[in-house]
């Protein structure tokens, strides 16, 4: 497939109650496991890409690290790619969108990109993030690609007390509108794991959204009954990996001694 025709795929991919899943990737090798193990689209983790290059997660890693990260899966694999791209490694619009240029030149079809300020603390106003979302959209558009941005909102993962993330709920709903008129593609959620607040979101947000699995969020199949339009793993499938790995490294080692 053309690029243009995999970012027409890979957005009609994300159906409400019948998400599409994404089960993170770090490189080529995983990427090429995961598209045999049946995968219709791939998605890489900026956890997961940093710490297999040994970098902290928050745009440690080089911005032509990435890059080249991108460019060796996107080579490898057939497949529609999504780049987790964090707060697109700048603050200004302008810069913003030529860093997100060279991702599409490395043949991604679509980011993640959060409202977080990276390496600073706190959030973006919503109106300075749609101003952000909006120059990633011209600069795409320009270039007749139909590019998936999944925006991402930190609200719920900035909030370690879940009993407060209903207090947040209003809030995200008011983000995903303001993200969707900015040419947003999907709404991203991280963090959010209750049942009722999810059907809530997907119920008002005028975006498919993404709700990302970890300890406390429910199955796929439930998340499909509560209205999402995507599953993905971030960093888990990186720390099983590393988990088992280690393990049985040390039995090797155990037994050898």
């Amino acid at each position: 497939m053309s690029q243009k025709d995999k970012a027409t795929a890979f957005a009609a991919l994300h159906q409400k109650g019948n998400p599409v899943i994404i089960y993170n990737i770090w490189d080529a090798g995983t990427a090429k496991a995961v598209a045999d193990a049946g995968a219709r689209a791939l998605g890489t983790g900026s956890w997961s890409v940093a710490a297999a290059q040994g970098y902290a997660d928050g745009e440690n890693l080089p911005l032509e690290a990435l890059l080249a990260t991108v460019r060796s899966i996107t080579a490898a694999v057939d497949l529609p790619l999504s780049v987790d791209f964090e707060g697109g490694y700048a603050e200004d619009p302008a810069e913003l969108a030529r860093n997100v240029g060279k991702v599409i030149d490395a043949g991604a079809i679509g980011v993640n990109f959060e409202d977080q300020v990276v390496q600073g603390s706190g959030i973006y106003p919503a109106a300075r993030q749609a101003e952000r979302i909006r120059a990633v959209r011209g600069m795409a558009d320009g270039r007749g690609l139909p590019f998936f941005i999944n925006s991402r909102t930190d609200l719920f993962l900035q909030e370690a007390d879940r009993a407060r993330h209903g207090g947040l709920l209003d809030e995200a709903i008011e983000r995903a509108r303001a993200y969707a008129e900015a040419g947003g593609s999907g709404f991203f959620a991280p963090g959010l794991a209750d049942d009722d607040l999810i059907a809530r979101l997907c119920e008002a947000s005028p975006l498919p959204v993404n709700i990302m699995m970890f300890s406390g969020v429910s199955a796929p199949k439930r998340l499909a009954e509560l209205g999402v339009g995507r599953v993905s793993y971030g960093p888990g499938p990186y720390r099983a990996m590393m988990a088992r790995l280690k393990e049985e490294a040390a039995a090797v080692f155990a037994a050898a001694g």
